[in-house]
Protein backbone atom coordinates (compact mmCIF):
# COMPACT_ATOMS: atom_id res chain seq x y z
CA UNK A 1 0.00 0.00 0.00
CA UNK A 2 1.44 3.55 -1.27
CA UNK A 3 0.30 6.66 0.57
CA UNK A 4 1.66 9.24 -1.79
CA UNK A 5 1.08 12.92 -0.62
CA UNK A 6 2.50 14.62 -3.53
CA UNK A 7 -0.57 15.79 -4.62
CA UNK A 8 -2.34 16.33 -1.03
CA UNK A 9 -4.19 19.51 -0.68
CA UNK A 10 -2.96 21.84 1.68
CA UNK A 11 -5.39 23.82 2.65
CA UNK A 12 -4.93 23.43 6.79
CA UNK A 13 -1.74 24.25 8.86
CA UNK A 14 -0.81 20.44 8.89
CA UNK A 15 0.16 20.05 5.59
CA UNK A 16 -2.35 17.67 4.78
CA UNK A 17 -6.09 17.54 4.18
CA UNK A 18 -8.08 17.16 7.23
CA UNK A 19 -10.64 14.62 5.96
CA UNK A 20 -8.01 12.69 4.04
CA UNK A 21 -5.47 13.07 7.04
CA UNK A 22 -7.97 11.48 9.56
CA UNK A 23 -9.55 8.64 7.47
CA UNK A 24 -5.61 7.47 6.71
CA UNK A 25 -4.45 8.14 10.69
CA UNK A 26 -7.66 7.77 12.90
CA UNK A 27 -7.24 3.83 12.72
CA UNK A 28 -3.73 4.68 15.02
CA UNK A 29 -5.33 7.27 16.94
CA UNK A 30 -2.67 9.41 15.30
CA UNK A 31 -4.99 12.82 14.91
CA UNK A 32 -6.87 14.22 17.16
CA UNK A 33 -9.19 17.94 16.48
CA UNK A 34 -10.05 18.01 20.02
CA UNK A 35 -8.83 21.86 21.48
CA UNK A 36 -5.82 21.77 23.70
CA UNK A 37 -6.09 22.96 26.93
CA UNK A 38 -2.99 25.41 27.81
CA UNK A 39 -2.33 23.70 30.68
CA UNK A 40 -1.69 20.46 28.61
CA UNK A 41 1.10 22.44 26.93
CA UNK A 42 2.82 22.33 30.27
CA UNK A 43 6.61 21.94 30.27
CA UNK A 44 8.94 21.61 33.68
CA UNK A 45 12.29 23.27 33.53
CA UNK A 46 14.71 21.75 35.73
CA UNK A 47 18.01 23.47 36.68
CA UNK A 48 19.48 24.43 39.53
CA UNK A 49 21.04 27.93 38.28
CA UNK A 50 17.98 30.64 38.63
CA UNK A 51 19.43 32.25 35.77
CA UNK A 52 19.67 29.21 33.39
CA UNK A 53 15.85 28.27 34.57
CA UNK A 54 14.56 31.41 33.60
CA UNK A 55 16.36 31.81 29.88
CA UNK A 56 15.10 28.23 28.95
CA UNK A 57 11.55 28.78 30.33
CA UNK A 58 11.42 32.11 29.07
CA UNK A 59 12.34 30.78 25.17
CA UNK A 60 9.28 28.81 25.17
CA UNK A 61 6.75 31.40 27.22
CA UNK A 62 7.33 33.67 24.25
CA UNK A 63 4.59 31.00 22.52
CA UNK A 64 1.38 31.34 24.20
CA UNK A 65 0.94 27.88 23.39
CA UNK A 66 3.83 26.55 26.47
CA UNK A 67 2.85 26.77 30.06
CA UNK A 68 5.91 26.89 31.73
CA UNK A 69 6.99 25.80 35.53
CA UNK A 70 9.86 25.35 37.36
CA UNK A 71 12.24 23.13 39.37
CA UNK A 72 15.42 23.70 40.91
CA UNK A 73 16.81 20.25 40.72
CA UNK A 74 16.18 16.53 40.52
CA UNK A 75 14.08 15.73 43.39
CA UNK A 76 12.07 19.37 43.17
CA UNK A 77 11.47 17.49 39.53
CA UNK A 78 9.98 14.70 40.69
CA UNK A 79 7.73 16.54 43.44
CA UNK A 80 6.20 18.47 40.43
CA UNK A 81 5.73 15.56 38.17
CA UNK A 82 3.63 14.03 41.60
CA UNK A 83 1.08 16.58 41.53
CA UNK A 84 0.89 17.22 37.69
CA UNK A 85 2.56 15.43 34.23
CA UNK A 86 4.09 17.83 31.78
CA UNK A 87 4.21 16.90 28.43
CA UNK A 88 8.03 17.23 28.54
CA UNK A 89 10.34 17.33 30.84
CA UNK A 90 13.64 19.86 30.13
CA UNK A 91 16.81 19.20 32.26
CA UNK A 92 19.90 20.64 33.04
CA UNK A 93 22.55 17.63 33.37
CA UNK A 94 25.04 18.77 35.93
CA UNK A 95 23.15 19.68 39.17
CA UNK A 96 23.75 19.21 43.19
CA UNK A 97 21.89 16.63 44.98
CA UNK A 98 19.64 14.45 42.28
CA UNK A 99 21.69 15.12 38.84
CA UNK A 100 19.97 14.85 35.47
CA UNK A 101 21.36 11.54 34.42
CA UNK A 102 19.68 10.22 38.06
CA UNK A 103 16.53 12.52 37.14
CA UNK A 104 16.11 10.35 33.98
CA UNK A 105 16.71 6.95 35.32
CA UNK A 106 13.86 8.18 38.09
CA UNK A 107 11.53 9.36 35.40
CA UNK A 108 11.89 6.16 33.51
CA UNK A 109 10.67 4.02 36.28
CA UNK A 110 7.95 6.33 37.81
CA UNK A 111 6.88 8.40 34.86
CA UNK A 112 8.04 6.33 31.45
CA UNK A 113 5.91 8.29 29.02
CA UNK A 114 6.86 11.55 30.22
CA UNK A 115 9.44 12.72 27.40
CA UNK A 116 13.16 14.06 28.70
CA UNK A 117 15.21 16.87 26.61
CA UNK A 118 18.45 17.35 27.94
CA UNK A 119 20.54 20.67 27.99
CA UNK A 120 23.73 19.40 26.95
CA UNK A 121 27.22 21.32 27.35
CA UNK A 122 30.87 21.30 27.39
CA UNK A 123 31.94 18.81 30.20
CA UNK A 124 28.64 16.94 30.67
CA UNK A 125 29.09 14.80 27.21
CA UNK A 126 29.43 11.74 29.04
CA UNK A 127 26.47 11.60 31.32
CA UNK A 128 24.70 13.29 28.64
CA UNK A 129 25.65 9.95 26.29
CA UNK A 130 24.63 7.65 29.49
CA UNK A 131 21.40 9.97 29.95
CA UNK A 132 19.99 9.46 26.09
CA UNK A 133 20.97 5.40 26.72
CA UNK A 134 19.30 5.59 29.85
CA UNK A 135 15.82 7.01 28.51
CA UNK A 136 16.31 10.49 27.98
CA UNK A 137 14.35 11.31 24.02
CA UNK A 138 16.36 14.06 22.89
CA UNK A 139 18.82 16.63 23.93
CA UNK A 140 20.16 20.16 22.88
CA UNK A 141 23.00 22.13 23.37
CA UNK A 142 23.54 24.88 25.69
CA UNK A 143 25.21 27.67 22.89
CA UNK A 144 21.95 26.57 20.22
CA UNK A 145 19.51 26.92 23.30
CA UNK A 146 17.73 29.44 21.41
CA UNK A 147 17.23 28.18 18.04
CA UNK A 148 16.25 24.55 18.60
CA UNK A 149 14.89 24.24 22.04
CA UNK A 150 11.31 25.56 20.86
CA UNK A 151 11.59 23.13 17.75
CA UNK A 152 12.30 20.18 20.05
CA UNK A 153 9.29 20.72 22.68
CA UNK A 154 7.18 21.39 19.35
CA UNK A 155 8.00 18.03 17.87
CA UNK A 156 6.76 16.34 20.74
CA UNK A 157 3.63 18.08 20.96
CA UNK A 158 3.28 17.46 17.34
CA UNK A 159 3.49 13.87 18.18
CA UNK A 160 0.70 13.18 20.91
CA UNK A 161 -1.46 10.39 19.91
CA UNK A 162 -5.20 9.51 20.75
CA UNK A 163 -6.54 6.09 21.58
CA UNK A 164 -5.96 3.18 19.74
CA UNK A 165 -8.62 0.16 18.80
CA UNK A 166 -7.78 -2.26 20.82
CA UNK A 167 -9.97 -5.06 19.09
CA UNK A 168 -8.64 -4.24 15.83
CA UNK A 169 -4.86 -3.86 16.85
CA UNK A 170 -5.13 -7.88 18.48
CA UNK A 171 -6.13 -8.92 14.97
CA UNK A 172 -2.98 -7.86 13.26
CA UNK A 173 -0.18 -10.08 12.31
CA UNK A 174 2.16 -7.76 10.37
CA UNK A 175 1.64 -3.60 9.50
CA UNK A 176 3.37 -3.19 6.25
CA UNK A 177 3.06 0.61 4.48
CA UNK A 178 5.17 2.46 2.30
CA UNK A 179 5.14 6.38 1.95
CA UNK A 180 5.70 8.99 -0.82
CA UNK A 181 5.88 12.24 0.69
CA UNK A 182 6.94 15.75 -0.33
CA UNK A 183 9.51 17.77 1.34
CA UNK A 184 7.04 19.62 3.44
CA UNK A 185 8.34 18.76 7.41
CA UNK A 186 4.82 19.02 8.67
CA UNK A 187 4.15 15.70 7.73
CA UNK A 188 6.77 13.99 9.92
CA UNK A 189 5.03 14.52 12.88
CA UNK A 190 2.02 12.50 11.45
CA UNK A 191 4.87 9.32 11.03
CA UNK A 192 6.25 9.31 14.48
CA UNK A 193 2.98 9.42 16.02
CA UNK A 194 2.08 6.52 13.61
CA UNK A 195 5.29 4.53 14.24
CA UNK A 196 5.07 5.33 17.76
CA UNK A 197 1.60 4.43 18.21
CA UNK A 198 2.31 1.03 16.12
CA UNK A 199 5.55 0.05 18.14
CA UNK A 200 3.44 0.38 20.99
CA UNK A 201 0.00 -1.64 20.02
CA UNK A 202 1.85 -4.52 19.08
CA UNK A 203 3.94 -4.36 22.50
CA UNK A 204 7.39 -4.47 20.29
CA UNK A 205 8.44 -2.04 22.67
CA UNK A 206 7.87 -0.42 25.85
CA UNK A 207 6.81 2.84 25.85
CA UNK A 208 8.85 5.15 26.75
CA UNK A 209 11.75 3.06 23.56
CA UNK A 210 8.34 3.03 21.40
CA UNK A 211 8.70 7.04 21.84
CA UNK A 212 12.61 7.18 21.10
CA UNK A 213 12.39 4.88 17.99
CA UNK A 214 9.74 7.41 16.40
CA UNK A 215 11.65 9.88 17.70
CA UNK A 216 14.83 8.76 15.36
CA UNK A 217 12.66 7.94 12.71
CA UNK A 218 11.73 11.67 12.45
CA UNK A 219 15.23 12.67 12.67
CA UNK A 220 16.20 10.34 9.35
CA UNK A 221 13.48 11.74 7.42
CA UNK A 222 14.10 15.42 8.05
CA UNK A 223 17.57 14.26 7.42
CA UNK A 224 16.02 12.82 3.99
CA UNK A 225 13.86 16.10 3.66
CA UNK A 226 16.80 18.74 4.12
CA UNK A 227 20.01 17.12 4.14
CA UNK A 228 19.54 15.05 1.64
CA UNK A 229 16.78 16.13 -0.94
CA UNK A 230 17.32 19.80 -0.71
CA UNK A 231 20.83 19.47 -0.02
CA UNK A 232 20.36 23.15 2.42
CA UNK A 233 23.42 21.55 4.43
CA UNK A 234 25.85 18.70 4.54
CA UNK A 235 24.57 15.72 6.53
CA UNK A 236 25.77 15.98 9.86
CA UNK A 237 25.83 19.56 10.33
CA UNK A 238 23.24 21.53 12.39
CA UNK A 239 20.50 23.83 9.99
CA UNK A 240 21.64 27.53 10.70
CA UNK A 241 19.30 30.20 11.10
CA UNK A 242 15.99 30.78 12.44
CA UNK A 243 12.64 28.88 11.58
CA UNK A 244 11.61 31.44 9.62
CA UNK A 245 14.75 31.74 7.69
CA UNK A 246 15.45 28.02 7.11
CA UNK A 247 11.48 27.99 5.88
CA UNK A 248 11.95 30.81 3.82
CA UNK A 249 15.09 28.55 2.37
CA UNK A 250 12.99 25.27 2.17
CA UNK A 251 10.01 27.00 0.46
CA UNK A 252 12.62 28.11 -2.40
CA UNK A 253 14.63 25.06 -2.88
CA UNK A 254 11.22 22.87 -3.38
CA UNK A 255 10.34 25.36 -6.60
CA UNK A 256 14.06 25.07 -7.92
CA UNK A 257 15.15 21.93 -10.25
CA UNK A 258 16.05 19.11 -9.19
CA UNK A 259 14.89 19.78 -5.78
CA UNK A 260 11.35 20.02 -6.58
CA UNK A 261 11.00 16.71 -8.18
CA UNK A 262 12.50 14.55 -5.20
CA UNK A 263 10.55 12.89 -2.34
CA UNK A 264 11.07 11.19 0.37
CA UNK A 265 10.39 7.57 0.15
CA UNK A 266 9.59 5.25 3.96
CA UNK A 267 8.53 2.05 3.74
CA UNK A 268 7.42 0.71 7.33
CA UNK A 269 7.29 -3.16 8.54
CA UNK A 270 5.93 -4.28 11.97
CA UNK A 271 5.18 -8.09 12.94
CA UNK A 272 4.96 -9.31 16.29
CA UNK A 273 9.21 -8.87 17.18
CA UNK A 274 10.60 -6.36 15.23
CA UNK A 275 10.12 -2.55 13.95
CA UNK A 276 12.12 -1.93 10.32
CA UNK A 277 11.85 1.54 8.78
CA UNK A 278 13.64 1.97 5.88
CA UNK A 279 13.81 5.77 4.48
CA UNK A 280 15.34 6.89 1.09
CA UNK A 281 16.01 10.16 -0.17
CA UNK A 282 16.19 11.25 -4.18
CA UNK A 283 19.36 13.24 -3.68
CA UNK A 284 22.90 12.43 -4.23
CA UNK A 285 24.10 10.56 -1.24
CA UNK A 286 26.73 11.14 1.10
CA UNK A 287 29.45 9.53 2.53
CA UNK A 288 28.11 7.97 6.10
CA UNK A 289 31.17 6.61 7.44
CA UNK A 290 33.12 9.73 7.71
CA UNK A 291 30.33 10.81 10.33
CA UNK A 292 30.80 11.49 13.82
CA UNK A 293 30.58 7.97 16.34
CA UNK A 294 28.64 9.31 19.40
CA UNK A 295 29.23 6.55 21.11
CA UNK A 296 32.64 6.76 20.93
CA UNK A 297 32.90 10.44 20.89
CA UNK A 298 29.88 11.82 22.79
CA UNK A 299 31.90 15.38 22.72
CA UNK A 300 29.71 15.89 19.86
CA UNK A 301 26.41 16.12 22.13
CA UNK A 302 27.70 19.49 23.61
CA UNK A 303 27.54 21.05 19.64
CA UNK A 304 24.93 19.82 17.80
CA UNK A 305 26.50 18.23 14.90
CA UNK A 306 25.35 14.98 14.12
CA UNK A 307 22.58 15.65 16.09
CA UNK A 308 19.76 13.55 14.10
CA UNK A 309 22.30 10.76 13.40
CA UNK A 310 23.34 10.76 17.11
CA UNK A 311 19.87 9.75 18.11
CA UNK A 312 19.33 7.61 15.25
CA UNK A 313 21.81 5.03 16.46
CA UNK A 314 21.44 5.50 20.50
CA UNK A 315 17.59 4.59 20.06
CA UNK A 316 17.83 1.39 17.64
CA UNK A 317 19.11 -1.88 17.64
CA UNK A 318 19.94 -1.43 14.19
CA UNK A 319 21.44 0.78 11.98
CA UNK A 320 22.18 -0.04 7.58
CA UNK A 321 22.98 2.62 5.24
CA UNK A 322 23.05 1.50 1.30
CA UNK A 323 26.41 2.29 -0.75
CA UNK A 324 25.08 5.65 -2.17
CA UNK A 325 24.51 7.03 1.36
CA UNK A 326 21.22 8.22 0.12
CA UNK A 327 18.89 5.19 2.49
CA UNK A 328 18.89 4.59 5.84
CA UNK A 329 17.15 1.07 7.21
CA UNK A 330 16.18 1.43 11.38
CA UNK A 331 15.78 -1.49 13.08
CA UNK A 332 14.33 -2.19 16.49
CA UNK A 333 14.00 -5.38 18.03
CA UNK A 334 10.85 -6.55 20.73
CA UNK A 335 12.43 -6.98 24.19
CA UNK A 336 12.54 -10.48 26.26
CA UNK A 337 10.36 -8.53 28.97
CA UNK A 338 7.58 -7.76 26.30
CA UNK A 339 5.93 -11.30 26.03
CA UNK A 340 2.80 -11.50 24.21
CA UNK A 341 -0.30 -12.76 25.05
CA UNK A 342 -2.22 -15.47 22.98
CA UNK A 343 -5.85 -15.12 21.89
CA UNK A 344 -7.11 -17.52 20.14
CA UNK A 345 -5.71 -18.01 17.04
CA UNK A 346 -4.15 -14.27 17.16
CA UNK A 347 -1.78 -12.65 19.83
CA UNK A 348 -3.54 -10.35 21.59
CA UNK A 349 -1.76 -7.63 22.95
CA UNK A 350 -2.69 -6.06 26.10
CA UNK A 351 -3.86 -2.02 25.47
CA UNK A 352 -2.62 -0.42 28.78
CA UNK A 353 -0.02 1.83 27.68
CA UNK A 354 0.07 4.93 30.18
CA UNK A 355 -1.56 8.08 28.79
CA UNK A 356 -3.82 6.52 26.20
CA UNK A 357 -7.47 5.21 26.55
Amino acid sequence: MTLNTSHTPNPTASGLDSQRTTRLFSHRGVVNSAPRDELMNYVLIVDDSAVDRQLAGGLLERFDRFHVEYASDGEDALEHLADRLPVAVVTDLQMPGMDGLELVRRVGQQFPHVPIILMTAYGSEEIALEALIQGAVDYVPKSRLANDLPQAVERILAATKGSSDARLVACLQLDELCFVMENDPRLIAYMVAHVQAVACDLKITDQQDAMRFAKAVGEGIRNAMFHGNLELKPHGQPLAGSDATIERFRLERVQQPPYRDRRVHVDTVFSHDVARVTIRDDGRGFKYASLPDVKTDPSYLATGEGHGLALIHLFTDEVRFNTPGNEITMVKRRSAQEEPHRCGKFFHWQIATPGRS
